[in-house]
């Protein structure tokens, strides 16, 4: 009995152990010189560090130029100097050359300041993305992350396992959350929920980049109505102002009936023309909006297809596994009780 106990206890602990397994390796990538190049301390940094190489550059040119004087000017008198005095002048040159590679190679050689400003100023900044990175891998059960700046060759690699983005925020975060009062933290907080709750679900997404681009469009149908509003009020102010100058001008009787004829017909023209202008600013808008939401129903349900499928297949691989597993300990058990 108590063999029989121990068997289905460890055939219990190896369905547990199966299960488990079918969760899957959880990867993702960084682009290094991506967040880099996003985090403003960073990039002001390596602009004062470029403005510094280009002086260096500067002053090995300045030398290389007062060499190449030498050197013609030697040429030149080179028939009228003896040969003591071409011979001193030609170690003063070569030794103005090596000082001058020497310079070179401590500016921009392999160990050179260059190089070595350069790893120091990168240095803080890699610290702080590998804590941002320990953090969302344990937050969001990410077995590797990669990245793809590195020697590391990566053949391909989809977008949805790229985290910069997540870790340029975490960067952000940190920095903002010591300028933020207790009201404005709590409200950065929520925010930043509502971004992570996002980067886990990507319908979530779908329907949040949906509702941007609903309000782009109403925004837009707006600001539409606002210039067209605008243009009237303008040509309202002309007509006024031309129609004082009219008043003025027929009290003194220099009015002509023809001219008044065609200033009305022009008004009915532009008035006309702004009407067609705003319906189809309407039109064209809500037609946008009705293919956005066409679009966004279709790629949710492809989503939610894509999901059930995956999930009845994961269902079905468990259920396969367990009962192969309960079947060979059925088996064990009655090659045990033939024994016994």
């Amino acid at each position: 009995m108590r063999k029989q106990f121990l068997f289905l206890f460890l055939a219990l602990i190896a369905a547990n152990t199966v299960v488990a397994q079918t969760r899957g390796t959880k990867v993702g990538y960084i682009d290094m010189e991506y967040i880099l190049q996003n985090v403003q301390d960073y990039t002001e940094a390596k602009n004062q560090l470029e403005q510094k190489a280009q002086k260096w550059k500067q002053e090995v040119e300045v030398k290389k130029n007062e060499i190449d004087k030498l050197k013609n000017a030697l040429k030149a008198e080179q028939a009228l100097l003896t040969k003591e005095l071409i011979d001193e002048r030609e170690t003063e040159i070569k030794f103005l050359e090596n000082e001058n590679l020497d310079y070179q190679q401590k500016r921009f050689g392999a160990n050179g300041d260059l190089i070595q400003q350069k790893s120091v100023l990168a240095k803080p900044i890699q610290d702080q993305v590998f804590t941002a990175i320990q953090d969302i891998a344990e937050a969001k059960k990410y077995d590797f992350i990669f990245d793809k700046s590195s020697d590391l060759t990566m053949l391909f690699a989809a977008k949805r396992f790229d985290i910069s983005d997540q870790v340029l925020r975490v960067l952000n975060r940190t920095e903002k959350r010591e300028q933020l009062t207790k009201k404005q933290l709590k409200e950065e907080e929520a925010k930043e929920n509502k971004e992570d709750a996002m980067d886990e679900n990507p319908v979530l997404a779908d329907r949040q980049k949906a509702l941007d681009e609903k309000k782009a469009a109403r925004d837009k149908i707006i600001a539409d109505r606002k210039l067209i509003q605008e243009e009237k009020k303008k040509q309202f102010d002309e007509r006024r102002k031309q129609l004082l100058s009219e008043r003025e001008a027929k009290k003194n009787g220099t009015v002509s009936v023809s001219a008044k004829t065609e200033d009305l017909k022009t008004k009915t023209i532009v008035n006309d023309s702004t009407e067609v202008a705003s319906k189809k600013a309407v039109e064209d808008a809500k037609l946008k909006q009705a293919e956005q939401k066409a679009k966004i129903l279709e790629d949710r349900k492809k989503v939610l297809e894509d999901r059930k499928k995956a999930l009845e297949e994961k269902r079905k691989k468990i259920l396969e596994e367990r009962e192969a597993i309960k079947k060979a300990a059925a088996e064990k058990l009655k090659e045990n009780t033939n024994k016994n």
